[in-house]
């Protein structure tokens, strides 16, 4: 695999602090002088990212004359929120700072592929995953805090007691497949069309490789919005009362 030159700049200032943290969680790198692979250099730059804009953000934010960069999240956030209350309904306004997070942060790794000299991290296997983990615990801790434990496993058992013994098993399997299907959808979603992309633009560099890349754009959009509605749907099973 090609090294980026971010990722170079790390492994050659940065390979003793992540080596540190690597041994201290009892793992090793391949090659210790290369800790850092291209994925993990990218989501520290899609971490900067989110962590500078909004302090880019905050001095241009006004109720009078909203700029477009103010206007982009304002219509995001909205979007997100409508959604999250016509699947989840009531109460849903507590989640949505989740669902914001993951909308954002996925959409932000998939279109830093568009960027030349960098890749998208959500094209290896390991970041979707790391992604959709964080989807699974979540939705079950929100579950657990609306309803207990027992309320919780109650939804495993199906809506009829004597079909439980069969139905629980189920459940339990089709949950744990769940974050194996958030990965493996962004994660082949975002690989082909980074493969795609540079495909076309080897074979034909002109005009192409442009109808490809906003193609490419659209379906980063679509990914990262399939990956958090996902989400809410998880989310409002674990959350719905019986009686509604």
């Amino acid at each position: 695999m090609h090294e980026l030159w971010f990722t170079a700049l790390l492994n050659q200032y940065l390979a003793g602090p992540a080596n540190a943290i690597l041994d201290a969680f009892g793992q090793s790198a391949a090659h210790r002088d290369k800790p850092w692979t291209n994925f993990m250099a990218m989501e520290i730059l899609v971490i900067a990212f989110l962590v500078a804009l909004p302090l880019i953000l905050r001095p241009m934010i006004s109720v009078t004359k909203p700029g477009a960069l103010q206007q982009s999240f304002e219509l995001i956030w909205e979007m997100l929120r409508g959604q999250a209350h016509d699947i989840i309904g009531h109460g849903s306004d507590k989640y949505v700072y989740l669902f914001g997070t993951l909308f954002v942060f996925i959409l932000s790794a998939n279109l830093l592929g568009m960027v030349p000299t960098f890749e998208a991290p959500t094209m290896y296997p390991a970041v979707p995953l790391g992604i959709a983990i964080i989807s699974f615990l979540y939705y079950n801790w929100a579950g657990i805090a609306e309803q207990g434990v027992i309320g919780h496993l109650k939804h495993f058992a199906g809506p009829l007691w004597w079909m439980a013994w069969f139905l629980f098993p189920i459940e339990i399997l089709s949950h744990l497949i769940r974050p194996m299907s958030l990965t493996i959808r962004l994660y082949a979603n975002m690989f082909a069309g980074e493969e795609v992309t540079l495909s076309f633009m080897a074979l034909v560099p002109l005009v192409v490789p442009v109808l490809v890349m906003a193609l490419h754009f659209f379906v980063s959009i679509l990914q990262a919005f399939i990956f958090t509605v996902l989400t809410m749907v998880y989310v409002g099973g674990v959350v719905a009362h019986e009686d509604h």
